[in-house]
């Protein structure tokens, strides 16, 4: 299933989540002018590496002399991806899902809720394989904590789907709380299967933190499940 717009306007201009795509975008384009050698060494350097934060070690002199200390990856990594499909398909979501949580939220406490999103995403990540020399980069953790808050908030909001049955492609309107509760659930089929490639439980701690911060952060005015469409 792939989402490809909601149901759900918002009231203001979603200015945060246009300039969070618009710098993962250029963060990209900067990448794909590296050669293959200087982009390694980039993921390297800008990506959450697990061992190096629990131990207090460096994996090689492409981290030791890192640009930026290694306690700041977990921000970096965000905005590092690993191919345009990954790109792609972390903008789409952000930006379907991104505007009404910031709607709701307001901007600069939106920037806030998805940063420390992102940051306890790779905690949990970094909890379950502390051992780990493989780097993690993307905006997933952060893009999963907000889907938790919309999972929320508006769980009964249509979103357009493009659905794949075996050769047939329908569009189809799906309730939000459908949709996104399937895409919980596949994260945590695909990180109990042990699948690798993909930092599945860093999207299961993403969406929810997501979940625990919007509630945290609008307290007793929580629109929670306010939409009816």
């Amino acid at each position: 299933m792939i989402p490809l717009r909601d149901e759900n306007p918002s009231r203001t201009l979603p200015y945060i989540t246009i300039s969070l795509v618009a710098l993962n975008v250029l963060v990209y384009l900067y990448q794909s002018v590296l050669s293959p050698g200087l982009e390694t060494r980039f993921v390297l350097q800008f990506g959450v590496i697990p061992y190096e934060i629990t131990h207090f070690q460096y994996i090689g002199p492409i981290t030791r002399y890192s640009p930026v200390p290694r306690f700041l990856t977990p921000l970096t990594a965000m905005f590092v991806h690993g191919g345009l499909l990954h790109l792609a398909g972390n903008m789409l979501y952000l930006w379907i899902f991104g505007n009404n949580v910031e709607d709701a939220l307001g901007h600069g406490r939106f920037l806030f809720f998805y940063l420390v999103s992102g940051l306890a995403a790779s905690a949990v990540h970094i909890l379950v394989y502390p051992a780990s020399t493989i780097p993690i980069i993307g905006a997933s953790g952060a893009i999963a904590g907000v889907l938790g808050a919309y999972f929320l908030m508006y769980p009964h909001a249509r979103v357009t789907t493009l659905v794949f049955v075996f050769i047939i492609i329908r569009l189809v309107k799906i309730p939000a709380g459908l949709l996104l509760g399937a895409w919980l659930v596949l994260q945590m089929i695909s990180a109990v299967s042990n699948q690798t490639g993909v930092a599945w439980f860093a999207h299961i701690g993403g969406f929810l933190a997501g979940m625990v911060l919007l509630v945290i952060m609008l307290g007793k005015r929580s629109p929670l499940g306010r939409y009816r469409g």
